[in-house]
């Protein structure tokens, strides 16, 4: 699988500037669209999500980017997935912090020409029920699109998590991108824009018992 990480700029920029050099994915942080407003994309007066279709049509691939949604005044953090010129979905980020921004109402994981891709958006990372979700919905990979460039508690976490289960994450930032594999290492790490990566998906799994109290079986 290869990734093409564009932690700076937009995808009309990137577009414009496309290299050819082919990928599987193309994932922006998220500021990729910037802010899409969807009374203006129904309208015509915007073409932001027309951009990232086009995107994905002229590569022939995947192509993930981050933004800000803005249904009737109610923004969003969220992330659009485009693949082959058609528009996937777009992912809302569960849990927002402060008031920051309005919360989105449930998870995704998409069927893609490179496997079942989950989607944590932005500060959904700090919350693990959503990555432990995402793995046991069948997730062969899960892709995080952030805002401000990471630190060390970021870091820790995409590790943490791709560890505990089991499912290797995309990252990109602003100015950073990288690629928690399911070891608990990092695969990968740039501060280069666009950069690309080749990584190879393992699937591991064993046998977990448990025991716990209650009466489970009426026999």
């Amino acid at each position: 699988m290869k990734i093409c990480f564009v932690s700076r700029g937009r995808v009309r920029e990137f577009r414009e500037g496309y290299d050819g050099v082919n990928a599987d994915i193309f994932l922006f942080g998220l500021e990729g669209l910037g802010e899409v407003c969807y009374e203006k994309e129904l309208k015509g007066e915007s073409r932001l999500v027309e951009d990232a279709a086009l995107l994905s049509k002229e590569t022939k691939s995947l192509v993930v980017s981050g933004c800000i949604t803005d249904t009737l005044g109610h923004k969003r953090k969220s992330a659009l997935v485009a693949e082959n010129g058609r528009i996937v979905g777009i992912s809302d980020m569960l849990h927002a912090i402060d008031g920051e921004v309005s919360c989105g109402a449930a998870l995704r994981v998409y069927e893609t020409g490179v496997g079942k891709m989950g989607i944590a958006v932005a500060e959904d990372l700090y919350f693990p029920e959503v990555l432990k979700a995402l793995s046991l919905c069948g997730s062969d990979v899960i892709v995080c699109p952030f805002g401000q460039k990471p630190n060390g508690i970021q870091t820790t976490l995409l590790r943490a998590h791709a560890y505990c289960y089991g499912v290797p994450i995309l990252f990109c930032a602003e100015g950073y991108c990288l690629i928690a594999d399911v070891s608990g290492d990092i695969a990968f790490a740039s501060p280069l824009s666009p950069i690309y990566a080749d990584y190879q998906k393992t699937k591991c799994y064993h046998l977990v018992e448990t025991r716990r109290r209650g009466a489970y079986r009426n026999d």
